[in-house]
């Protein structure tokens, strides 16, 4: 079998069985007509070089696309995929705190329910980024093979064929102005944490001791009747932070409103943590009896203790919200030194 009847065998036997025979006669005439009267072996390799690869040329016969998933779509797949997977591996972190922190009854040690937690939490996130690219290429290859065979034109993420005028709607945000979808991820994440260990510091937060087998929960740090009695304004701030980080994720620059959404989430929650830390019965009488005990403090120390909690968490929150008003005038104090 010379070349010529080789190359058409390759690029026929891709094609459904039906065809064959008439694109087998069509692509020996054409590659004919290339060939020069006197033609040569080298002859030969030139014209089908020009023709590229069999399976390529077999492509274009036919009805469907021989790739998973094609240009047309391979766009809005990635963006979908970098949207979509982030939020399902939050979700996957949170309920696998959730439920932990839930179903803890102390009698275990904190030590091996972290261990525990972080295991369940990596396999939990596994198998729903799994479950999420498998699903999502699902559905875009059946959208490569239902969508019109002559349609080359690259849908956007609005699903729909792009247009010169869709250059306008694309925003330009500089480097030193834009959020990441890793810091939206990262303020969640924390507020999930947060919010769980808050609602259940009777169980997690306390005194340890090691035992025989292991750690022994000995006495809480907190008075969980007293945490649960601030719930509506615990409730408030995980709202904002919540809010905060959505309102982050859609604008994905910061803004004045940002930075103002952002210091105004500082300004609250400081109060709110001031207004709950500065209540007396807040602390366990069995822990504050321990820690006496164990570094003789005296009053005066345990209020030095508590001013520096509190300089340390409004410090924290200055320089965050300062943070963000300078990064949302970034760009314009960056052309004033220019």
């Amino acid at each position: 079998m010379n070349l010529i009847d080789l190359y058409i065998h390759e690029v026929t036997r891709r094609l459904p069985e039906k065809n064959r025979a008439d694109i087998a006669l069509e692509l020996r005439s054409t590659i004919e007509d290339m060939l020069p009267d006197e033609y040569s072996e080298q002859d030969i390799k030139s014209t089908l070089s020009k023709l590229g690869n069999p399976a390529i040329l077999a492509n274009g016969y036919l009805d469907r696309p021989m790739h998973l998933i094609g240009p047309r779509f391979y766009d809005l797949y990635i963006q979908l995929l970098k949207m979509i997977l982030p939020v399902s591996i939050a979700i996957s972190i949170v309920s696998v705190i959730a439920n932990r922190v839930i179903a803890y009854d102390g009698s275990e040690a904190v030590l091996n329910v972290i261990l525990d937690t972080i295991g369940h939490g990596i396999w939990s996130i596994l198998s729903g980024a799994i479950q999420v690219f498998f699903w999502l290429t699902i559905v875009f290859a059946f959208l490569e093979r239902t969508s019109h065979p002559k349609a080359n034109i690259t849908c956007t993420s609005h699903f729909k064929e792009w247009e010169p005028d869709d250059l306008n709607k694309i925003p330009f945000i500089p480097k030193e102005k834009a959020i990441s979808k890793g810091e939206v991820f990262g303020s969640l994440l924390w507020t999930a944490i947060w919010a769980s260990v808050y609602f259940n510091a009777a169980h997690l937060v306390g005194v340890y001791e090691k035992g025989q087998d292991g750690l022994i929960f000995v006495t809480p740090t907190f008075n969980q009747e007293v945490l649960l009695s601030y719930w509506p304004l615990v409730v408030i701030v995980i709202g904002l932070e919540a809010a905060s980080a959505i309102y982050k994720w859609t604008t994905a620059q910061w803004t004045r409103k940002v930075a103002l959404l952002n210091a105004a989430f500082h300004l609250v929650s400081s109060i709110i943590f001031i207004v709950v830390i500065s209540d007396s019965r807040l602390f366990n009488t069995a822990f504050v009896s321990y820690m006496t005990d164990l570094f003789t403090m005296t009053d005066e120390t345990k209020n030095g203790i508590y001013g520096l909690v509190v300089f340390i968490f409004v410090i924290f929150a200055v320089i965050d919200a300062y943070q963000g008003f300078r990064k949302a005038n970034g760009h314009r104090n960056k052309k004033l030194n220019l």
